[in-house]
């Protein structure tokens, strides 16, 4: 015997809207993840830029231990230390001298862990340094004075290719902003070369930091 059972309509409606509710409740479920997994993109995205900027504008303080190899560790140029030249200790001290586009001698006594391109801001020389180290420019090129090259640390791929793009590229040219000074360079001549591909405009003078 067959039976027929009518669906009862509040039975239904009720079901209808337990069902609405579900529908309702993943589609913001799915609002939500969307929203997180935006929001997880956007700050990875800027999680990594600061990164990024804060690698590129940090320096590697080299430091030997006489013919031992050079220990390596990156240090983000803080204002306090970028171009600081009040070297206490005489240990600490690295002279050197650079030669600007005129010709002239400019003597600076600086000390060990100074920065190439910021000393010479401190110092009032007119090295640009327009990407303000962040390895974008060739504008900081100088020529490293021969007995003090072979001295220095190889430069890293990046470096090369600034320097590819530099005018007046010569054997011993180098980005002052990636020369950190060590006791070995005292008394390193670096000259500024006679032309730079000029990054500034309106005759804006970079500032120490």
């Amino acid at each position: 015997m067959l039976l027929f059972v009518e669906a009862s309509p509040i039975g239904s409606e009720t079901h209808l809207q337990w069902w609405l509710g579900w529908i309702q409740f993943a589609r913001s479920a799915i609002l939500t993840a969307v929203f997180v997994h935006q929001w997880c993109r956007k700050f990875l995205h800027v999680s990594k830029c600061l990164t990024l900027n804060g690698y590129l504008k940090g320096q590697t303080l080299l430091r030997s231990e006489g013919t031992r190899a050079r220990m390596l560790r990156p240090v983000c140029l803080y204002h306090g230390e970028e171009g600081s030249s009040n070297a206490e200790d005489p240990e600490d001290v690295v002279n050197v001298v650079y030669i600007d586009r005129s010709g002239q001698r400019i003597p600076v006594k600086a000390k060990v862990g100074d920065n190439v391109l910021f000393l010479a801001h401190k110092h009032g020389i007119d090295l640009e340094g327009a990407c303000e180290a962040s390895l974008a420019c060739s504008t900081c090129q100088v020529y490293v004075s021969e007995a003090h090259f072979d001295k220095l640390p190889e430069p890293d791929e990046r470096e090369d290719d600034m320097l590819d793009m530099a005018p007046m590229l010569q054997e011993n040219s180098r980005l002052g902003c990636q020369i950190v000074l060590t006791p070995e360079l005292d008394g390193m001549e670096l000259t500024l070369p006679k032309v730079t591909r000029n990054f500034y405009v309106d005759g804006h003078v970079p500032k120490p930091h």
